[in-house]
């Protein structure tokens, strides 16, 4: 018994080995071809368990899932002759794996170096009849669009890859334009700026002007109004005095000689020579006042 074991093992060593030649799995995110002495035979093998035949066939695997390639910036013309930077990125994914294997061996590097060439070219040709508002703005989306289908159409025949999408991550100038369009945007927003500032101080001014003038207006109405109250309160206590003075003459004219002694006598340090007999003593010397 003990002389069978190694033997038992080396004979379930060579089945194992044989069955890992025979055998293959395929990944579900996977397709493959199988290449008979380096003939292709058989394409798109499906996700699973497989046999081949030993030494003579060959699996080369494909990843079956969508993959982005980031494409180098290239430098393109628009309808102006104006230069510009495209940054931009393809969505594909393996549709005929067969014309697939053929393009590219199975490399996804070749793959994507054949993909970056094309979408050169049809960028160029697609900004080349574009002016600059145009590819930044205007038609970027029915550009984008047209190169999409044109691709996918190409690399579909040419290829066996579908293209999903393809899309522009930045588009710049050429680094010695952009510093000139930066100074050239820079002054004219400092020209706007200025522009804004002298229409702020012209309606500063106006308002100020505006301001003072009905200020004068405002004081001169206000000094009219108060001369004229005051005319009419002196016009008032004039009348009053008057119709006061009608009233009782001889009570009014002995309250004005009181109110006159009054003043006259207040300062006792005053020198008054004055006739006894004047008009001014009229009370004084007689009670009538005669």
């Amino acid at each position: 018994m003990t002389n069978r074991l190694p033997i038992v093992v080396l004979i379930f060593a060579l089945l194992m080995l044989l069955a890992s030649n025979i055998f293959y799995r395929i990944a579900e995110t996977e397709t493959a071809v199988k290449l008979r002495f380096g003939e292709l035979v058989q394409t798109d093998i499906a996700p699973g368990l497989h046999f081949k035949i030993p030494l003579a066939d060959e699996i080369r695997k494909v990843d079956a899932r969508l993959l982005t390639l980031d494409a180098r910036p290239e430098s393109f013309y628009t309808l102006e002759k104006k230069r510009l930077e495209v940054d931009s990125y393809i969505k594909w994914r393996v549709n005929e794996v067969g014309k697939y294997y053929r393009a590219t061996n199975g490399d996804e590097e070749r793959a994507n170096v054949l993909l970056a060439n094309r979408i050169n070219n049809n960028l160029r040709d697609e900004i080349g009849v574009r002016t600059l508002h145009e590819v930044v703005a205007g038609e970027r989306d029915q550009m984008m669009a047209t190169l999409t289908a044109r691709l996918n159409e190409a690399a579909l025949t040419d290829f066996g890859i579908e293209v999903i999408d393809v899309r522009v991550k930045r588009i710049d100038f050429p680094q010695e334009v952009s510093s000139a369009v930066f100074n050239r945007m820079r002054a004219d927003r400092e020209k706007e700026a200025q522009q804004y500032r002298s229409e702020g101080l012209e309606l500063a001014e106006k308002i100020r002007a505006d301001a003072d003038r009905e200020k004068v207006v405002i004081e001169a109405d206000a000094y009219r109004q108060a001369e004229q109250t005051r005319g009419e309160g002196d016009a008032k206590a004039a009348a009053t005095y008057a119709d006061a003075y009608n009233k009782d003459k001889e009570f009014y004219a002995f309250s004005r000689r009181l109110k006159a002694y009054e003043a006259a006598f207040s300062n006792k340090g005053d020198i008054l020579l004055v006739d006894p007999e004047s008009d001014f003593f009229r009370y004084l010397n007689n009670v009538n006042g005669e």
